[in-house]
């Protein structure tokens, strides 16, 4: 058995609307742990394109990726351990953000696309419309089995997905 390190980051990943940022934030909140909602980080330029109903491609998000790899980085020059809420819906997006700290792992909200898209549509404020769903679930690639993950039913309320999340860490 490989040793635990003494720092973890956690990726709560999935498509827009699965519930990542609610979950991410009460895996956080029970570990004690800071927590960065993804969205935050995106440059002007991402948030008009996806308000206007443009999906990013790869190279608008690199340079995203990367400050949240910093982010992660950050953290891990602190000595501290953190939660992040971030779509990471390709293979490729997530070994980027693995090149912040020796030690990130996912969680991966995942579920019927009926339901995510019953939840995008009935949220308010936020810049992703619904109909930029159906190129993320799109673009979504699973985890590999070769990406330390746990794959989570997002139809559990984001209370119980948040338990099963920290209870898989402290298996992991």
């Amino acid at each position: 058995m490989t040793e635990r390190r003494a720092t973890r980051h956690v990726i709560v990943m999935g498509v827009s609307g699965c519930g990542k940022s609610t979950v991410g934030e009460g895996v956080a909140d029970a570990l004690g742990w800071p927590f960065a909602e993804a969205d935050d980080f995106h440059p002007p330029e991402n948030v008009a394109a996806m308000r206007s109903g443009r999906p990013l491609t790869d190279d608008d998000r690199w340079p995203w990726l990367a400050e949240l790899a910093s982010w992660l980085a950050d953290r891990e020059a602190e000595g501290r351990s953190s939660v992040m809420s971030c779509s990471a819906l390709r293979r490729a997006h997530r070994d980027v953000l693995r090149t912040g700290a020796p030690e990130v792992l996912f969680v991966h909200l995942d579920g019927p696309a009926e339901v995510i898209a019953g939840r995008v549509a009935a949220r308010t404020g936020h810049f992703m419309p619904p109909s930029l769903l159906d190129s993320q679930v799109a673009t979504l690639e699973p985890l590999a089995a070769d990406e330390e993950g746990v794959v989570l039913d997002l139809r559990a309320e984001p209370g119980e997905l948040a338990q099963q999340a920290v209870a898989w860490l402290l298996r992991a």
